[in-house]
């Protein structure tokens, strides 16, 4: 395993230096859910939750936690984001709400993180937004399965 790029030589945390890394397009995709009981789940669907139209409401919260990101998470460096994009299907089989952000930039470092918290924020904007009904929901299965762009190339979850 590569070593960790965000300790210096002495063992203390910094900021890694992209300043001599080329720009190239970049792109990452994140997924998620929030399982949920049935009843909330049905509600959600329906477009009937007390607070209003929540898919909608996560999708513009997941957009503005991408574009927050560097100020959230130390070491990130602030990116000029060129495009965010999140779907968020109900899955009756969950039964809930399966998210997938999309993040894209050009730039000289990789918009991982930002697909992350976009899935982060719609999850957590979705149990706000439900809590009343339902506190058991559960945030989970949050992880990147695109990553492409830059010197270590493409990764696909499998």
């Amino acid at each position: 395993m590569a070593d960790l790029t965000h300790f210096d030589a002495d063992g203390r945390a910094h900021m890694v230096d992209v300043s001599d890394k080329p720009s190239t397009d970049r792109i990452a995709q994140a997924e998620g859910f929030v399982r949920m009981a049935e009843e909330t789940f049905a509600l959600i669907r329906d477009g009937k939750a007390k607070k209003g139209d929540v898919l909608g409401v996560a999708r513009l919260a997941g957009i503005m936690g991408a574009k927050k990101t560097a100020d959230l998470i130390p070491l990130c460096h602030p990116l000029p984001i060129t495009k965010v994009a999140l779907d968020l299907t109900p899955d009756e089989t969950l039964p809930g709400i399966r998210i997938k952000a999309t993040v894209k930039t050009t730039g000289q470092t990789g918009v991982e993180m930002e697909a992350l918290t976009a899935v982060t924020t719609a999850a957590l904007t979705v149990y706000d937004m439900a809590k009343a009904v339902d506190r058991a929901m559960e945030i989970g299965g949050i992880r990147v399965i695109l990553k492409d762009g830059g010197k270590s190339g493409r990764y696909e979850a499998a």
